[in-house]
């Protein structure tokens, strides 16, 4: 097909014409959205670098869960911010932890909402990493054996997913072994199987209170120039049960989920991170961009590239735009 026979613009010409021929649609149905618990009671408390964000005590997470709900929005992903913190991370896995309360409270208000569990141990350490030290350097094993505990606990708290995202070598596996052994066959995995060690989380930090105290990440989570790695991470995540895989951040890597919905029969997720969010609200802010479209068209690309559901902080104003 050529030029003058062929016009591709015959089927631009009006919004009709480029509604009834669109190849990627996004719905609400895709959306995750990601909320942050703290301890006390009547806490709203506002997240400088994530406008819109707050860190908030049960009570409110519980009306926020609602709000969600009313929306069409399916399921809501949640983090912990405990009122101590310790070098076993004790906070992770206690039944009256943080995160625990959280999902009993939600559950029994709100139970036809999806509530997903990270499973991460950063929020709950005395020094920020999201394992177990010996020495200076997070022990493998040893923080297996704590996420194994933290996902039964989450689970018999009523969890209807589990998430990890420490990208400790084996971590599926060990807690698909725990879960299974308690009873919870039916329980998902949503694995973090590529996590990149990202400038991209920075605002995270900040919400989830979560900065590793010394060092980085950089010798667990994935090296950003790597791409082939990325496929051996989500081959072992599968090969350990793994119901749904993810890549994060999403838009620096949008090859990456390309390549991985192109490779695996298994349900993708991609979460559109904190710095993602905060970079178009303050350009937005600065009047250089449409916040609007532009966040429209970032998550359009996530979904382009082959993600069937988006981790996002935009999930509210996504779901508000597409009701009308």
């Amino acid at each position: 097909m050529q030029y003058p026979d062929y016009r591709p613009r015959r089927l631009r010409k009006n919004a009709n014409f480029r509604r009834m021929i669109r190849e990627t649609r996004l719905s609400v149905d895709n959306l995750v959205y990601p909320l942050f618990v703290t301890f006390g009671k009547d806490v709203k408390k506002p997240i400088a670098s994530m406008p819109g964000n707050f860190q908030m005590s049960v009570n409110y997470l519980v009306k926020e869960a609602q709000k969600t709900r009313d929306m069409g929005i399916p399921a809501i992903l949640l983090f912990g911010i405990p009122e101590k913190k310790d070098e076993t991370a004790s906070g992770a896995f206690t039944k009256d932890g943080i995160i625990q309360r959280a999902v009993r409270e939600i559950k029994d208000k709100v139970p036809d909402i999806l509530v997903i569990t990270d499973l991460c141990l950063c929020e709950y350490t005395n020094h920020g990493h999201c394992g177990i030290l010996e020495g200076n350097e997070v022990d493998n094993d040893s923080t297996l054996e704590v996420l194994a505990d933290t996902a039964v606990s989450q689970a018999k708290a009523g969890a209807d997913m589990v998430a990890p995202s420490g990208m400790m070598d084996g971590q599926v596996a060990t807690i698909r072994d725990a879960l299974d052994d308690a009873g919870y066959e039916t329980l998902p995995i949503m694995a973090y199987s590529a996590k990149y060690a990202s400038s991209f989380y920075g605002p995270f930090r900040e919400a989830a209170e979560s900065a590793p105290q010394f060092g980085d990440r950089k010798s667990y989570q994935m090296d950003p120039p790597n791409s082939d790695e990325a496929i051996r991470e989500i081959t072992l995540d599968v090969e350990e049960g793994a119901d749904i895989i993810m890549v994060k951040p999403a838009l620096p890597y949008l090859d990456i989920i390309h390549r991985a919905k192109e490779e695996f029969d298994l349900p993708l997720a991609a979460y559109n991170v904190s710095g993602e969010f905060s970079m178009i609200k303050a350009a937005a802010n600065l009047g250089w961009l449409d916040g609007e479209k532009t966040m429209m068209e970032s998550l359009i690309s996530i979904k382009r590239a082959g993600a069937d559901i988006i981790i996002t902080y935009f999930a509210q104003e996504v779901a508000d735009i597409l009701a009308k």
